[in-house]
């Protein structure tokens, strides 16, 4: 009943999720306006599903970029009328991240976008293999989020699986 992990499973998991991730945001990035970036996207989709009033630092860490690039996105979408930035009433040092109006109809027809175009090249059995992967895939997604850090060389852990996932996420190039 149990299956065996053999070396290489983590290569091609990683390198399977890497691909999906690839080849889905080049899909959504072409149902977008011109000028805006799946990551762009990514930021007004973090708000409407966590709230507004969140700071740039914040924004920074859930998205997982610097603030620098953080700073450009925000400028991006507040160029379009997607979000607005007041002061932190907590801390006037600090700015907050509202979303629009526009900025939520834009969301909307954005994943109305991306619905139509995964709905017509999804099969039923897509869909499921797709809902039957969800459960796996978040707990490795939670794993890897309360493991953010790198473990030191020399530490007793074994070093091929983690070398293994690693060139799969660096895209097959050998982390050095």
């Amino acid at each position: 009943m149990g299956t065996t992990y053999k070396p290489g499973d983590g290569f091609v998991f990683f390198s399977e999720i890497s691909k999906i991730d690839q080849l889905g945001t080049t899909l959504v990035s072409k149902t977008l306006p011109d000028g805006v970036h799946p990551s762009h996207f990514a930021i007004v989709l973090h708000l409407v599903r966590t709230g507004d009033g969140v700071t740039p630092l914040s924004l920074a860490s859930a998205m997982d970029v610097s603030k620098a690039t953080i700073s450009h996105s925000i400028q991006v979408l507040e160029k379009r009328g997607f979000i607005e930035t007041r002061p932190c009433v907590i801390d006037a040092r600090s700015k907050q991240v509202f979303l629009t109006p526009a900025g939520r109809v834009f969301c909307e027809e954005a994943i109305n976008a991306a619905a139509r175009t995964f709905n017509h090249i999804l099969s039923d059995q897509d869909r499921q293999t797709m809902t039957d992967a969800l459960p796996g895939l978040t707990v490795i997604r939670k794993l890897l989020e309360a493991n953010r850090e790198p473990v030191p060389a020399g530490d007793g852990h074994s070093d091929e699986m983690g070398r293994i996932a690693a060139m799969a996420i660096l895209g097959g190039r050998s982390p050095e």
